[in-house]
C-alpha cells in the first residue's frame, strides 16, 4: 500500500510503501488523530520496517493508495 503525506512549507511530499497487510482503518484512525490534534507526531512504519515521523501540525494532506499493488503506467486503459 502506498502512503503520501504532504508537508506544509516543503516542496516535496513524504512517500512511503507500506506492507501489504497494513490495516487501512487503523492507519486512517491514526492520521485522523494527528489531524485533530490528539497526537503531536504521526509515526508510520514502512515496508522495510523503517519508522518515519511527521509533525502533525505540518501535515497538509494524506493520500492512502491502493492495496492491490497494480499500477497503471503510460497511455491507455
Amino acid at each position: 500500500m502506498d502512503l503520501r503525506i504532504g508537508v506544509t512549507q516543503s516542496p516535496r511530499e513524504v512517500a512511503l510503501e507500506l506492507a501489504d497487510d497494513t490495516d487501512r482503518e487503523a492507519l486512517r484512525a491514526q492520521v485522523e488523530a494527528a489531524l485533530t490534534g490528539a497526537i503531536d507526531v504521526l509515526w508510520v512504519t514502512d515496508k522495510k520496517h523503517r519508522q518515519v515521523a511527521v509533525a502533525a501540525a505540518k501535515i497538509a494532506y494524506v493520500e492512502i493508495g491502493t492495496t492491490d499493488g497494480e499500477r497503471k503506467i503510460g497511455f491507455g486503459g
